[in-house]
């Protein structure tokens, strides 16, 4: 198991301006924000292969009530992910790191459940 990451690892809605406190901005779903062009981002990187597969994404569909079974699908497919969690571990030794998405869940979003991930020493 990987130590935790060493630097703040933030969460926060892709809509809402950038911030000094953000550091290296990362967009972490796997579909683009709507409404959003990439030059308004101030984007580090949109890592794609990180976010949950296709069908987990349309299994969960943001239902709090899969929350926790959606967690444990998503950890399993991180724990997969050899090549996604090497880019994102690229990104966590540099400094803050800010995992952006655009659900309109605060607290059942694919971005919280990375940032657990990554701080319970997965990641």
């Amino acid at each position: 198991m990987a130590r935790p990451a060493r630097y703040p690892v933030r969460v926060k809605r892709v809509y809402e301006p950038a911030g000094p406190e953000d550091g290296l901005r990362l967009l972490v779903d796997g579909v683009w924000p709507r409404g959003q062009r990439k030059d308004m981002l101030e984007l580090e990187a949109w890592l794609r292969i990180i976010a949950p597969s296709t069908a987990l994404r349309r299994w969960f569909g943001h239902d709090p009530a899969r929350w926790d079974e959606f967690r444990a699908r998503y950890f399993a497919e991180l724990a997969a992910n050899t090549e996604g969690l090497s880019r994102l571990r690229a990104y966590l030794v540099r400094g803050p790191v800010t995992l952006l998405y655009a659900a309109a869940d605060e607290e059942h979003n694919n971005a919280v459940a990375l940032r657990d991930y990554i701080l319970q020493g997965s990641g």
